[in-house]
């Protein structure tokens, strides 16, 4: 990407100072330019994904199916479940209700239904919803000595090595027998458990009356037992008008503990992504953002190979690679996504007595804005990097080319100034020869100590006087014939620390001046 300063200048031309100074601010302007396009296109990416109905799509699935209670007690829906009964309340009470809109506020059948359910008169059920569950093994805990008499079935937390795998209960359909679970189905992280896929699944019916009497069988036969861990109500949507598919899924967590622990997830996605005028703009932009990523990779392949090892000594080239190792893996999850969509879209919508997986599709696709949320935030950090760092060093590095001291020598014009007032005002002993300018460096540091100096600010004198020594001997040396001599990485480095020491130290100097001039203020004449 954008390189923050040219470490390296190729040629061996002179060049008038003032017309250097006007190419490396020239060179550091298209720099910043190239990397602001690249931004832009990011955030079109990011933002253009970005659907206000997404927000009030999910708003309104979730005022329905978590906030809706159950009739005859205000008290109960699914967010304050808190028990078995609970439970059964909201499944044939509000989840019912819920999925099957067959007709009009005046009970006249809705048109043109298709065998298939409108929330809300506007979002298409997609397939049949389906309920599943997960479960433990008995003696998976030990129990006490003196309880055993007490209680003699122990069902310990849920674990893939603790779960349940035996047929229970009717042992007549998916309901009562396990399901095994598919290989590349994401698992679920809960409040309480990583859960699998898989389970003992049942689906409900295109017909409401049909899915209640399933509601109740269930419940009449202790579908839900101790050993129930997890609960997961899978269904999803979609709305022609605004080209969105809402996929919900509602859980009900059982800890060993006791009690029921809800939660649940709102994903309202864009799988059909290249519909519109403005979706062909965005795919546009896709194919930018590939190009710049060429061309970066191309830069730091050659920065790479140029400085081989010193390449890896700075933190910012570190950002170049994590920006680019983003980026490729954004490139990765959106490619993955859509070949999924081509593959399984087809699939999920020809069976509509089946339930539609779109959980998984809304799985990676949530995943691929969050790479591209963090691709943009490390993006303009290194943005701000480049408009920082780029003007300081075109500053610094004009001072040195123009042939003159930049600035450096005005802390000791301001130090000599501040002693010489001390001494006249009688506030400080003139200096003796021992303590004189030609005093060896160890004298100087132990004076320092008696001071009071830390031997943390000696150390960092010590270094930062080194620095300048060897700065003024390359820039500054008589024998020195070709006044465009570039600047290295570490030399700039040691630049910057040294100009962020000065400000530190011209800040103390005033503060002390402006002390010293209060009480010269305060003298009688």
């Amino acid at each position: 990407m954008a390189e923050a300063s040219r470490w390296h200048q190729g040629g061996t031309l002179k060049h008038e100072p003032h017309f250097r100074k006007e190419v490396e601010i020239r060179t550091t302007l298209q720099e910043l330019l190239l990397y602001f396009i690249f931004l832009i296109n990011l955030c079109i990416l990011t933002f253009g994904m970005v659907n206000p109905h997404m927000y009030y799509l999910n708003k309104v699935m979730s005022s329905l199916f978590l906030d809706t209670s159950v009739p005859g007690d205000e008290r109960t829906n699914f967010k304050s479940i808190r028990s078995i009964t609970d439970f059964w309340k909201f499944m044939e009470g509000p989840l019912l209700e819920g999925l099957y809109w067959d007709s009009w506020y005046n009970n006249q059948k809705l048109y043109n239904l298709k065998n298939s359910s409108r929330i809300y008169y506007e979002n298409i059920l997609l397939g049949v919803p389906r309920v599943r569950q997960l479960k433990v093994r008995n003696n998976t805990c030990t129990v006490y000595s003196s309880f055993q008499s007490l209680m003699s079935e122990c069902y310990a937390k849920y674990t893939s090595e603790n779960e349940d795998m035996a047929d229970f209960g009717l042992k007549l359909n998916t309901g009562w027998k396990y399901s095994t679970p598919s290989i590349d189905a994401p698992w679920h992280w809960g409040f309480v458990g990583v859960y699998r896929n898989g389970g003992y699944i049942f689906t409900l019916s295109k017909s409401k009356s049909e899915t209640q009497s399933k509601f109740v069988n269930l419940r009449l036969n202790s579908w839900i037992t101790r050993a129930t861990r997890v609960i997961f109500i899978d269904f999803s949507l979609y709305n022609a008008n605004v080209n969105l598919f809402c996929i919900i899924r509602l859980v009900a967590e059982f800890p060993a503990s006791g009690g029921i622990l809800t939660s649940w997830q709102f994903y309202s996605v864009k799988l059909l992504r290249y519909v519109s005028y403005y979706d062909y703009f965005i795919a546009s932009c896709e194919i930018t953002f590939c190009i710049f990523l060429i061309v970066f990779t191309t830069q730091e392949a050659k920065k790479i190979k140029e400085f081989k090892s010193a390449y890896f000594k700075s933190i910012w080239n570190w950002l170049e690679l994590l920006l680019l190792v983003l980026c490729f893996v954004a490139i990765f999850f959106n490619l993955y996504c859509n070949i999924q969509i081509f593959l399984l879209l087809g699939q999920l919508l020809k069976n509509t007595e089946k339930y539609s997986d779109f959980y998984f599709l809304a799985y990676w696709n949530i995943y691929y804005n969050n790479i591209i949320a963090i691709t943009i935030f490390f993006a303009w950090i290194k943005n701000m990097f480049l408009a920082i760092i780029n003007n300081t060093y075109s500053e610094v590095k004009a001072d040195y080319s123009l042939g003159r001291r930049p600035d450096f020598e005005l802390g000791k014009m301001i130090k000599k100034s501040y002693n010489n007032a001390l001494k006249k005002l009688k506030l400080k002993k003139p200096q003796t020869d021992e303590n004189s300018k030609d005093m060896k460096s160890g004298d100087l540091a132990e004076r320092a100590r008696r001071e009071g100096f830390d031997q943390n600010e000696i150390q960092s004198a010590e270094q930062m006087k080194k620095w300048k020594e060897g700065l003024e001997k390359k820039y500054y040396s008589t024998g020195t014939q070709d006044d465009h001599q570039p600047v290295t990485q570490q030399e700039f480095r040691n630049l910057f620390l040294y100009a962020v020491e000065l400000e530190k130290e011209l800040h103390y100097i005033s503060l002390k001046l402006n002390r010293v001039m209060r009480k010269v203020s305060g003298l009688p004449y």
